[in-house]
């Protein structure tokens, strides 16, 4: 088996630092591929005390106004100060150019893609979980249910055969607030909630922290940097199975970090659709500039070789037929910079139909 009898897991909110600077970056490639489809976009953003730095590389013929990007993507999720934004971007480079113009990867490295039975969402249980209560806090804090909930924060979920049994939740707020009221409020309105939205009682869970160390009112770049890229583990399956070490946001999908790793999911989920496995893990391989996969590989929980039924679906993992596959030339993409890249239906890559 994959998955572990015992394992923890994590989530974010929107206003992590890390996850702003995803959206930002996101933002910026869905802005350039609404004006020009063609874009080659690969941008990162680092924000620290009062400021955000964006850089990367962009050939498209888009007209894109990144700043103004950055701070609307920054007012829309919560925070209200003005920092200052720092702009340097140029073109790809003609040696990685030469590669993808001609219909090969744009990066080498390696790609998986996971799936399970064990959810319909067919992601682990303890990811589906953590992300539902980091978007709770979220869409708590937005529509004003919970009014002194602040944009930062995370969630934690422990999983003990199948049920949970230690939950954390982190979350900025308002100075005026007391712990026992946050505490309160996160139980009732939150943790039990959801628990029971998934069919689990409170009574499995031994210890639940709140802002374990009694205050977390400074929040954002405030109080901790944040760069794209850096929560690939939230992004993906938890920590639960490898990771190639790519990032996903702010990259168009010529980068086989973004479009392979989706195409993975795809038929991940197709194989235990199928019925052929419980749980199904799908890897491969690129060389830059190479359009065919140097490794392509699907197995079972058991470690049972399934590449076959790849071969036999006829999948097609050139980056070229991944983007026409899977519509990945769309500004579909600063929606997958909050609560995990897969499991969420309105994504190409997670409709996969046997």
């Amino acid at each position: 088996m994959y998955i572990p009898s015992i394992y923890t897991v994590e989530s974010v909110t929107s206003g992590h630092p890390d996850k702003v600077c995803d959206q930002i970056s996101d933002a910026i490639l869905d802005a350039c591929l609404a004006e020009d489809p063609g874009s080659r976009v690969a941008v990162e953003t680092f924000g620290s005390h009062g400021m955000i730095v964006i850089g990367g590389e962009v050939t498209s013929l888009a007209r894109v106004n990144y700043e103004k990007i950055a701070r609307m993507v920054y007012k829309n999720i919560g925070y209200e100060d003005e920092p200052r934004v720092l702009v340097n971007v140029s073109e790809q480079s003609s040696d990685i150019a030469c590669g993808v113009d001609q219909g090969g990867a744009g990066d080498q490295g390696i790609m998986y893609g996971f799936a399970t039975n064990e959810t319909p969402e067919m992601l682990p249980v303890g990811v589906v979980l953590v992300h539902a209560m980091a978007k709770r806090l979220d869409t708590l804090r937005k529509n004003g249910q919970i009014p002194w909930l602040r944009p930062d924060g995370k969630t934690q979920v422990t999983m003990e055969h199948g049920r949970p049994t230690c939950i954390l939740v982190s979350c900025q707020h308002d100075v005026s607030v007391l712990q026992n009221e946050i505490r309160a409020s996160i139980l009732e309105q939150i943790v039990k909630p959801i628990l029971e939205e998934y069919h689990f009682s409170f009574k499995t869970v031994s210890d639940v922290f709140v802002n374990p160390t009694g205050s977390f009112v400074r929040g954002g770049f405030e109080a901790d940097t944040g760069l794209t890229g850096r929560k690939i583990m939230v992004d993906t399956y938890g920590g639960l199975l490898p990771h190639g070490g790519g990032c996903f946001s702010g990259k168009d999908a010529t980068k086989v970090d973004r479009c392979a790793a989706y195409m993975a999911r795809f038929t991940a989920k197709q194989i235990v659709a199928s019925g052929r496995a419980n749980q199904c893990l799908v890897s491969v391989a690129y060389a830059i500039g190479k359009a065919e996969p140097l490794m392509l590989r699907a197995v079972d929980e058991q470690g049972k070789d399934l590449s076959s039924f790849l071969q036999e679906k006829a999948f097609n993992f050139r980056p070229v037929a991944i983007r026409e596959t899977l519509g990945l030339s769309r500004p579909i993409f600063r929606q997958t910079a909050v609560y995990g890249h897969f499991g969420k239906s309105e994504f190409p890559w997670e409709n996969s139909k046997d």
